[in-house]
């Protein structure tokens, strides 16, 4: 099996718990329902899952983006590991899935964070 990175937090989770932050790639939803967890046939389901867990957990502009990186480094990870034929592909739409979280992510990580800040009228 390939060693992906994550933090600590994420491997000490319950099924349970995962289920209620992760659910590989793509947004949760019809959307992200027409992203696949596959990448030319490979699976690459664990390291969208960290990618979430790294959103639900991040506070800060810094947090978000190096779950992104972990994303990538971690696709490539599994990518690497699995050579074969499709490598190039493979490494091509990885990057393609890192360009999609880089520059339109943003919704998705600060969605419920700071909602406990209330404005007061001046």
């Amino acid at each position: 099996m390939t060693k992906l990175f994550a933090p600590q937090g994420y491997w000490q989770q319950t099924g349970e718990q995962r289920k209620a932050c992760c659910n590989g790639c793509g947004t949760k939803g019809f959307v992200g329902w027409l992203v696949p967890d596959t990448i030319y046939l490979l699976n690459v389901t664990e390291a969208c899952n960290i990618h979430d867990f790294m959103y639900a957990v991040g506070q800060t502009q810094a947090d978000k983006e190096e779950a992104d990186r972990v994303f990538l480094n971690n696709m490539v990870r599994i990518i690497n590991a699995n050579g074969g034929l499709f490598r190039p592909l493979r490494l091509r739409r990885a990057k393609t899935y890192f360009h999609f979280v880089d520059q339109l992510g943003g919704p998705a990580f600060w969605d419920n964070k700071n909602q406990a800040i209330q404005f007061k009228a001046v």
